[in-house]
């Protein structure tokens, strides 16, 4: 049990070369899968702006702008019709990718449990979120309603609304979207649910909501997360984690996501994205500008406020937000990496550690040691061959040395 567990006041590492069977694992077959990955992932936004431009230079956008006017005076049923025309279009031109990236390719290695019917419903149901989400259309209009009254500022104004939206979107997903996709119970396993209650009074949080998700529908590999805040923070273990996890690594996991609670990651990453939506609708102003000064005139745009503008704006800040990237993926990948310690240290339990982040490793055909490049442009969590040297290695406790994040209570 939990408190025999963490009696111990030295870590038992185990013999294994935890290491070297992470990189044993990385087969021919797992170097395959990760290096289309890695191509699809470089692809996708490149993809969407061929798409955008595709719809612009065409007329396409135009023409979708001139029937969201015939059909309606109100700037709210205006954006209402643009942006279902826009979106859906977009969601028709990028299913075959999508479809090769979530299904085939999943399959094709031996990831996916999900029938085809599954993913279908799966599309359907994210492009209708997309489109009739109760705040995705009022947004756009009051947008759309900020660039016409601020043409040269619209980008600080709307900067200033990210945050708040963030907020609403981090406590509204757990509880609105997520259950759309997936069902979610809570802990079954009573045992287990007492001891990581056992180790949240441990860490001083209040007794949360443990859940358990059905992803065994849809996948085989293996994950946990945290979610929401406030009433509606929970954390999810999937159903394949608990199928295939040891009681002690899934105590290991679970200490992880307490870390992000304790050292406040969800506030801290949207205070990140906050100050950093500044430098991204600013960016995305530049280029907006300048695209509608190259090619307003020949891709029927009358003002920057125009309806038809919209691939405009989103081709813009999909250059910009990748510009971003590897700045918030070094912050969370900071992130994670403490959380990972704060783990450690309120379980000391070195050994189911590097045996979680083995299993991650192998279950998921996880690339344990990138090149860099790819660890700054796409990794938003450290590499497991990082996880796996820090769970061997890092136990102050032996030493009599102080934890850096976990405070006995």
């Amino acid at each position: 049990m939990l408190a025999d567990s963490l009696a111990h006041a030295v870590a038992h590492v185990s013999p294994r070369d935890y290491l070297a069977e992470a990189r044993a694992s990385y087969d021919a077959v797992s170097r395959a899968y990760n290096g289309t990955r890695v191509v699809l992932r470089l692809l996708g936004p490149v993809y969407g702006i061929l798409c955008g431009l595709l719809l612009l230079f065409t007329g396409v956008s135009a023409r979708y702008r001139d029937i969201a006017e015939n059909l309606g005076h109100r700037r709210y049923v205006r954006v209402l019709v643009y942006f279902t025309l826009y979106s859906t279009t977009l969601f028709l031109i990028g299913l075959p990718l999508a479809w090769y990236e979530e299904f085939a390719l999943e399959h094709q290695y031996g990831l996916s449990t999900q029938t085809l019917s599954g993913w279908w419903l799966d599309s359907l149901k994210g492009q209708a979120t997309t489109v009739a989400s109760v705040g995705v259309i009022p947004l756009l209009a009051l947008a759309w309603r900020v660039v016409e009254a601020q043409p040269r500022r619209w980008w600080l104004w709307i900067a200033a609304g990210t945050l708040p939206v963030a907020i609403a979107a981090v406590l509204l997903e757990p509880i609105v979207f997520d259950p759309l996709f997936n069902k979610f119970t809570p802990l079954e396993d009573v045992a287990l649910r007492h001891d990581i209650l056992a180790l949240a009074a441990r860490a001083g949080i209040p007794a949360r909501h443990v859940f358990q998700v059905d992803m065994s529908t849809r996948t085989r590999k293996l994950n946990a997360y945290v979610s929401g805040f406030g009433a509606s923070q929970r954390v999810v273990i999937w159903d394949t984690t608990l199928q295939r996890m040891r009681r002690d690594e899934i105590l290991y996991v679970t200490g992880h996501e307490m870390g992000h609670y304790v050292l406040h990651h969800i506030w801290k990453t949207l205070l990140a994205l906050g100050i950093g939506a500044f430098a991204v609708f600013w960016l995305a102003a530049q280029l907006t500008n300048g695209w509608l000064r190259a090619f307003g005139g020949r891709w029927g745009i009358r003002a920057p406020a125009d309806l038809a503008a919209m691939p405009v704006f989103a081709i813009s800040l999909t250059i910009a937000s990748l510009v971003a990237t590897p700045a918030m993926n070094a912050l969370s990948r900071r992130e994670e990496h403490d959380a990972d310690v704060y783990g450690l240290e309120i379980t000391r339990d070195n050994d189911a550690a590097a045996r979680a982040f083995l299993k991650l490793a192998q279950d998921n055909r996880s690339d344990p040691e990138p090149p860099q490049w790819i660890r700054l442009l796409l990794f938003d969590h450290p590499p497991l061959a990082d996880r796996i040297r820090l769970a061997i290695t890092y136990h102050p406790w032996t030493k009599g040395e102080p934890n850096r994040f976990y405070r006995p209570r």
